[in-house]
This record gives C-alpha cells, sequence and structure tokens, in this order.
C-alpha cells in the first residue's frame, strides 16, 4: 500500500492526464465545438491527448528520479511504463469503444495517432532525460 502512495506522489499530474483520457474515450457523446471543421481535427486530438500525457509522464519521472539514467532493469521497466503502457492503453480503450458502447467507435486511425503521439512524448522526454543528464 506504501507503494501505490509513493507512486501517486511521484506521478500525480500523469495519473490525472490519463484518468481524463479514459473519462473522455468513453463518454456517451462529445459536444459540438468551432473546430468540428477542421480536417482530421479528431486525429490531431487524439495526437494531442497521448503526446502531452506521456511529456507529462516523462517530466514527472525526471523530477522523481535524480540520477542520470536508468541502470539495469529500471531501463526495461521506464520503456513500458512511459511508451508501451500508453499504446496498449490506447488499443484497449479503442476496442471498448467499438465492442463495449453503442455511441462510440474504435477506428485504427485513432490507435495511429494515439501512438504517434506517445512516440513523440517519450522522444521529448528522452530529450529532456538527455539535456538533464549533460548538466
Amino acid at each position: 500500500m506504501r507503494d501505490f502512495y509513493q507512486f501517486i506522489k511521484k506521478y500525480p499530474l500523469s495519473i490525472a492526464c490519463f484518468l481524463l483520457i479514459w473519462i473522455l474515450s468513453l463518454m456517451p457523446f462529445f459536444p459540438e465545438t468551432p473546430l468540428d471543421g477542421v480536417k482530421f481535427i479528431d486525429k490531431w486530438t487524439h495526437l494531442v491527448m497521448y503526446g502531452g500525457a506521456c511529456s507529462v509522464l516523462w517530466i514527472e519521472y525526471i523530477r522523481a528520479h535524480p540520477r542520470s539514467l536508468p541502470k539495469g532493469g529500471a531501463g526495461g521497466r521506464l520503456f513500458l511504463f512511459a511508451w508501451l503502457a500508453p499504446i496498449l492503453m490506447s488499443g484497449l480503450l479503442e476496442l471498448l469503444q467499438a465492442y463495449a458502447t453503442t455511441t462510440r467507435s474504435g477506428e485504427w486511425l485513432d490507435f495511429a495517432s494515439n501512438s504517434l503521439g506517445v512516440t513523440l512524448g517519450a522522444v521529448f522526454g528522452m530529450i529532456l532525460l538527455l539535456i538533464r543528464n549533460k548538466k
């Protein structure tokens, strides 16, 4: 239980971002906006949501881990936690939208946009990590 509280203490904004993604992804409807006429606005929204959430995750990771680069198995855990897990979560949400809701649809292009956002967030985080390590 103590580890759970430590996790929440280290990653509060990341948790909030990913909870918001779950809520928005499973809402039965989405309100109209003035940007509805923008071509591929849905795909851009997915890219920004996942890219932003993963960027926040990397920033909180860097803040919570003052040593330079992950050693040993920590690098693999970082890869799973900050890149693979959000992509898998994205796939799960698209499947839930397709098969567990009646008002939402899961789309391969949404999954691709999510994955690109996660990857861009990870690249941003790795650049921040390299900059921090040079100091």
